[in-house]
């Protein structure tokens, strides 16, 4: 199987685009800016879907669904939620179409079947879901309300990628409502923690905790907590946000309870949420120019065997083996699968398998039969071992771990390489050109300098680091005074 992959080092993002499609995970459909996601990329997107789903259930939420459409009015209550969606929202007008008298066998819009109110294309669902939530709080008896939901939306985006960037994309939106201030900041750091040990230990993906600045905080949100990571390119993807809304929205669709006394308050207000987008950060993070590399918690197949024979004897007593093997594997939880296939050869298979990122490959010959012995190859370092056939399973199970830690400690490595501290402009811009990254630089908090600095390179502030102590020091770009430092980078 040929891969012709061009190389990141030639093109990354044709390599990205390439490999999407050649390791079908998905391609590009009928509808302009709308993608197809084909079944081992679905199988992938399942199982970040399963884990995320046991982790919110875990933490008390419960899942429910809401209208694909908005009606305009109720869209435009929550007004700065509006203006920020504005641009990228799709609209039905009308809801019939007639045939066209001037051009037999074609459909045309019917103009008396418009609409008495325009509907809105979820870009995302805050104002159908808060319009709900007034029907359903009354008291204090009915907070906390834990909502999440499982959902596809469309932003009307110009410029699209795979994964990265479409027109509808699938994500999960939790929305969730408290008596307290304070409740609904600690559920907003919550979940933001919730996505970063998902990422991290699930996606073996190393992020970086912080806050959004108000330019590039989430529209009708008072606070936006994210979660930031950077791919081998050295440009930033924001992972997962994690909205504190305040009362925004519990105003605008008055939406209050009465609280212990019996006096009427307003709830306070969280959303978040984490989108298919995730699937271009995995691409990007840990693929090679042969192909995807999957982490084995993600991936579809954990493990594949490869039978080498040139008889039909040959195969019969490899098959044999094969099929004992793969029910030691599965006992233990492994999803593995017998390449059993007679219409392609071992080096298809093998370029194929790499080409799909499936951790682990076994072979086995005539001569593993006779020797007791299995080829193991890793697809992260693309190494290979013959190991003997005792406790091959036990070795397997220990062998994934082992490159679940290897993948994120690899990316973490990159990830630290890749933060660089400035203290001037000048270098500031010299990092941009020659290495790229994570740029740590005082930033004196005004929302002119952040823009000017984005109109100039290009560059903006991807997080305010929660980690991070404050520390006083001089703006990078005016010169100003400054209580601590940002990560800027150039991002998708």
């Amino acid at each position: 199987m040929s891969k012709n992959l061009t190389t990141r080092s030639e093109d990354y993002s044709k390599w990205y685009n390439e490999l999407v499609v050649k390791a079908d995970l998905a391609e590009n459909s009928g509808v302009r800016g709308c993608m197809v996601i084909k079944p081992y990329g679905y199988a992938i997107w399942e199982k970040m879907q399963a884990e995320l789903d046991r982790m919110f259930k875990e933490t008390g939420h419960s899942n429910a669904y809401f209208p694909l459409f908005v009606p305009k009015s109720m869209f435009e209550a929550e007004e700065k939620n509006a203006e920020g969606f504005a641009k990228e929202c799709a609209i039905v007008t009308h809801y019939r179409l007639k045939n066209d008298p001037n051009k037999p066998g074609k459909l045309m819009v019917d103009a008396n079947a418009k609409l008495e109110e325009e509907l809105i294309v979820r870009p995302t669902s805050e104002a159908i879901i808060w319009s709900t939530y007034k029907n359903w709080i009354q008291s204090y008896r009915d907070l906390p309300l834990l909502i999440n939901q499982w959902a596809n939306v469309v932003r009307w985006e110009m410029r699209t990628r795979l994964f990265l960037r479409t027109a509808e994309f699938l994500w999960q939106e939790g929305h969730t409502a408290h008596a307290t201030k304070a409740e609904a900041i600690e559920e907003s750091k919550k979940m933001m923690d919730v996505y970063a040990d998902f990422v991290q230990n699930f996606m073996a993906i190393p992020v970086i905790k912080g806050l959004k600045t108000e330019t590039e905080r989430f529209a009708g949100a008072e606070e936006t907590y994210c979660i930031e990571a950077l791919m081998q390119d050295g440009k930033a993807l924001q992972a997962g946000t994690s909205h504190f809304l305040g009362q925004n929205f519990a105003k605008a669709f008055d939406v209050k309870f009465a609280n212990q006394e019996g006096k009427q308050e307003y709830v306070w207000g969280t959303s978040w949420g984490v989108s298919t987008r995730l699937m271009g950060a995995l691409v990007m993070t840990h693929s090679d120019d042969n192909g995807l590399v999957l982490p084995p918690n993600l991936a579809p197949i954990q493990v594949v065997i490869v039978p080498i024979f040139k008889t039909v004897d040959e195969f019969e007593r490899i098959s044999t083996v094969a099929h004992d093997l793969v029910s030691q594997l599965k006992k233990l939880g492994i999803s593995v699968k017998f390449d059993n296939r007679n219409t392609q050869k071992p080096g298809f298979k093998f370029a194929e398998w790499e080409l799909k990122g499936v951790p682990i490959r076994i072979a086995i010959g005539p001569k593993d039969l006779e020797n007791g012995t299995f080829e193991i190859a890793r697809r992260d370092n693309l190494t290979k071992e013959v190991v003997s056939v005792s406790a091959i399973d036990l070795y397997v199970a220990t062998l994934l771990k082992e490159i679940q830690k290897d993948l994120f400690d690899k990316a973490l490595q990159f990830r630290d390489n890749h933060i660089t501290e400035v203290n001037t402009f000048e270098e500031f811009r010299d990092v941009l050109e020659n290495k790229t990254g994570f740029i740590s630089a005082h930033w004196d908090g005004t929302v002119e300098t952040e823009e000017k600095i984005k109109e100039l390179t290009k560059a903006t502030i991807r997080c305010i680091p929660l980690s991070q102590e404050k520390v006083n020091g001089k703006c990078v770009f005016s010169g100003e005074k400054s209580t601590g430092r940002v990560l800027f980078a150039k991002a998708y």
